[in-house]
């Protein structure tokens, strides 16, 4: 469901590239290609036109390469070395020479870690790679320092006997939709010079990110930043103190560098969207209580809340009681007893379980979605097998009806998956 979005980021990153993009669809659809099977099958699709095909693959794949959209597929059987005990040094007397035990790594961890092709393979052609560039790898290969001893690698680029195999790059797209969900965030915040400062910001710092769900992004100076915002053409507009203004605006403090926190507008996103959830689910007032509630972050009564949301305090426990019940709010009971025996409730957002009891509920959603999708279908499977000129005023509509049905599910789950990956994958 996501190759759309992945087709679409390629397609807007390499300038509608069609050859990119045909040979980005192949291996999303087959999973893994080599170069040969990616000859084949641009032959089978295309006309070869004034330039071999050979050589259209070849380019379309450097461009993919170069942008992180496609990557070398790890080793399919990578190899361990048995894990050698290390005797720990005697314990010294002391508090400072107390040391902090390290989790060891599992086993699928280890096999993961040998099985991934060196970054300086994982992107590169391979045997079509000029001097200058196997000079610059085997250099690198040889000032590499192995991160754990146990660890083989058994990729080995001159091995002419070997296939290569590529794939899509799954964690560059994911990166991708990430950006775009923070900058879409902040746009709904700030105005467009902040949404250009935050753009700019991501597009230098993007080949730094390591993994996926970074926190923070490297840091940058001002002048650096400048000079990635005045690359577009909506940033040429914009004066250094307006950036700055912007960066502020960002919550980078004014320093030498700056840094973005990723997480902080991740995190605020999500909270937005469950408080879009509730909006639509409950209501106003019981939208106002669980505001209040989320930004004040602790156990809070009844009565205040009633107060500070501007609530009917008659209206406000169903209300509670009501988001409680359906596992959107914490509740905790205290006993009183001055000045007279009671009963206290209070009241929080319980973040990390509601976040788990929001995921669930968007897997079921798309759950749902898909039934009455596939129930479509096995309904009007009759009519989809009948040929268009058979089809007589009654079963036009019904086939326009079901194409617009069809149309809304698909938009739907579309956007779902938005949501799913705002919770699971950022």
């Amino acid at each position: 469901m996501r190759f759309s979005k992945f087709l679409a980021i390629a397609s807007e990153k390499l300038r509608k590239d069609k050859d990119c993009e045909e040979l980005l669809e192949g291996l999303l659809q087959n999973g893994r290609l080599s170069m040969e099977q990616m000859v084949e099958r641009a032959q089978s699709s295309k006309h070869a036109g004034n330039r071999p095909i050979p050589d259209i693959v070849h380019d379309s794949l450097f461009k993919l390469l170069n942008a992180h959209f496609v990557e070398r597929c790890p080793a399919p059987e990578p190899s361990l070395s048995p894990k050698v005990e290390e005797q720990p040094p005697p314990k010294k007397r002391g508090a400072k020479a107390a040391k902090i035990s390290e989790v060891p790594e599992t086993l699928e961890q280890r096999v993961v870690e040998s099985a991934r092709p060196m970054e300086v393979l994982r992107f590169s052609m391979g045997d079509t790679n000029t001097e200058a560039e196997k000079s610059e790898h085997y250099s690198q290969i040889s000032g590499q320092k192995r991160k754990h001893d146990d660890l083989e690698m058994v990729q080995d680029s001159g091995d002419a006997d070997s296939v290569i195999l590529w794939r899509a790059n799954f964690d560059e797209f994911i990166r991708c939709l990430r950006h775009k969900a923070c900058i879409e965030h902040v746009r709904s915040q700030f105005d467009d010079g902040v949404v250009n400062v935050l753009s700019a910001i991501l597009e230098a710092t993007r080949s730094s990110e390591k993994i996926v769900k970074t926190e923070i992004t490297v840091p940058l100076s001002l002048d650096n930043i400048y000079e990635e915002v005045m690359k577009n053409e909506v940033g040429r507009s914009m004066t250094l103190d307006r950036v700055e203004a912007s960066l502020s605006s960002l919550g980078c403090p004014g320093m030498d560098d700056y840094q973005i926190n990723l997480r902080k507008i991740i995190e605020q996103a999500q909270i937005d969207e469950v408080e879009s959830i509730v909006l639509k689910r409950y209501g106003r007032d019981a939208y106002r209580m669980f505001r209040f509630l989320s930004k004040t972050g602790g156990l809070v009564e009844t009565e205040k809340i009633s107060d500070s949301s501007f609530v009917d305090k008659n209206e406000a426990p169903k209300i509670l009681y009501r988001l409680w019940k359906d596992e959107y709010l914490y509740m905790e009971k205290v006993a009183l007893t001055v000045p007279r025996h009671s009963l206290c409730l209070l009241w929080r957002v319980d973040r990390y379980n509601l976040w788990e009891h929001v995921l669930d509920e968007m897997y079921h959603a798309s759950l749902n979605l898909q039934l009455r999708q596939a129930y479509e279908m096995e309904e009007n499977k009759e009519l989809l097998s009948l040929p268009p000129d058979n089809r007589n005023e009654p079963l036009m509509k019904r086939f326009d009806r079901l194409k617009k049905v069809r149309g809304l599910l698909q938009s739907s789950l579309l956007k779902l998956d938005d949501a799913l990956m705002l919770f699971h994958d950022f």
